[in-house]
């Protein structure tokens, strides 16, 4: 004669309870426990657009400053304007401010 014990764990109706039981703990562990859970998947979509749009302004900012460097005055007008504005000039040069 089988135990009471037996006749619980082979009920189909128990199988069943604790087929879903497991599925909801396995799904709640991916949701919200896995290394690869769903809240997780979100933080790094939010990071990721950050980053993404932070990148596209820093990008922005490499392109003003690369067409600044294009359209920078050749070497003679900078040596010139050192010259002239801020008295620089060449190592061993003599310089005689006139006035």
């Amino acid at each position: 004669m089988p135990s009471p014990l037996h006749t619980v764990l082979t009920s189909p109706v128990l199988r069943r309870r604790l087929l879903v039981l497991g599925l909801a703990v396995a799904a709640v562990w991916i949701a919200l426990f896995d290394s690869h859970s769903l809240l997780r998947r979100v933080q790094y979509y939010y990071e990721y657009r950050t980053l993404a749009s932070e990148n596209a302004q820093l990008q922005a900012e490499i392109e003003a400053l690369e067409e600044r460097v294009r359209a920078a005055p050749s070497d003679e007008v900078i040596e010139e304007v050192a010259r002239e504005q801020y008295g620089m000039r060449r190592p061993g040069e003599r310089v005689y401010p006139v006035e």
